[in-house]
């Protein structure tokens, strides 16, 4: 992990709104970590492609949550993955 996160910034998912408005990301090397803390029942777009909904916590402050949106190949990949993991 060290080596993992050598010149990165550690961004919490509750600083991430803070963050986004006040520093300019885009030029910095940065990782955030998040739990999936609800699944929605994955859903169909209108062009009929199913997507999924994960909310993420960093179970620092539990009333800023990050919702991330799964489409495409990450959707399929992924839409498994149980509640509570990391």
């Amino acid at each position: 992990m060290d080596r993992k996160m050598a010149n990165r910034k550690l961004i919490r998912l509750s600083q991430l709104k803070n963050k986004l408005a006040t520093e300019n990301l885009e030029e910095i090397d940065w990782v955030t970590f998040g739990v999936i803390v609800k699944k929605v029942t994955p859903q169909s777009a209108n062009n009929g492609r199913t997507f999924s909904i994960w909310r993420l916590n960093d179970l620092r402050n539990l009333n800023e949550c990050v919702s991330l949106f799964l489409f495409g190949e990450v959707h399929k990949e992924h839409w498994k993955t149980d509640q509570g993991t990391v």
